[in-house]
């Protein structure tokens, strides 16, 4: 499998990072679609649906490339999707409904294999609970600008780990790929394992 066989279909620099530290290197392509829910849809299908858009609209535009990766990533608290804050202001009202509850992270994944002319998808949720946040801490994260660009207006993987309490099962869903249930997508497409092809090493 050569280095660019497998395109990522995300501008995400954690996802990016997730496959390459179990060796799996790709070549970025960021997808432009419209994110926007539907009416009446589920997380878990909202989450099936853009992540499908973004890898069959990567492969229809790019011309080298047989594996494509799309994703997307939702934080739901009390049946309301929270995505990106648009201002520091949606960010700390989202924070604050955050604050000492559990919510659910739902991230979802679709690989298009160009050769079958086949996307596979799969969607995986995580529980995850904060402490109790003092609006200091909250004023404070916003500060860094870690939020801005987060589902949910926080990243587990970086500083806003200081808000989790515990989580309850995939921590690279949270951060935005679940990279168990997609290798095993990728295997059943025959794009390998990691670590199996040594073109696929540094």
């Amino acid at each position: 499998m050569s280095s660019h066989s497998i395109i990522l279909a995300s501008a995400s620099p954690r996802r990016r990072e997730l496959l390459e530290r179990i060796g799996i290197h790709v070549k970025v392509v960021p997808a432009h679609i419209d994110e926007t829910s539907l009416a009446g849809e589920t997380p878990d299908e909202h989450v099936r649906r853009l992540s499908r858009a973004k890898a069959e609209s990567v492969a229809a535009g790019q011309p080298d490339g047989r594996f494509f990766i799309g994703s997307d990533t939702v934080v739901v608290l009390d049946g309301r999707i929270l995505g990106k804050p648009v201002d520091r202001n949606e960010a700390a009202a989202m924070l604050r409904a955050l604050s000492g509850k559990r919510h659910q992270v739902w991230s979802g994944f679709a690989v298009h294999d160009r050769t079958r002319g086949l996307t596979l998808d799969g969607a995986v949720c995580t529980e995850v609970e904060f402490r109790t946040l003092n609006p200091q801490e909250i004023d404070g994260y916003i500060e860094t600008g870690e939020p801005m660009d987060k589902a949910g207006a926080y990243a587990i993987q970086g500083i806003g780990t200081f808000m989790v309490r515990q989580i309850h099962g995939s921590y690279t869903n949270v951060v935005g790929l679940p990279l168990a249930e997609l290798l095993d997508v990728l295997a059943e497409l025959g794009a390998g394992r990691p670590f199996m092809n040594r073109e696929q090493q540094p």
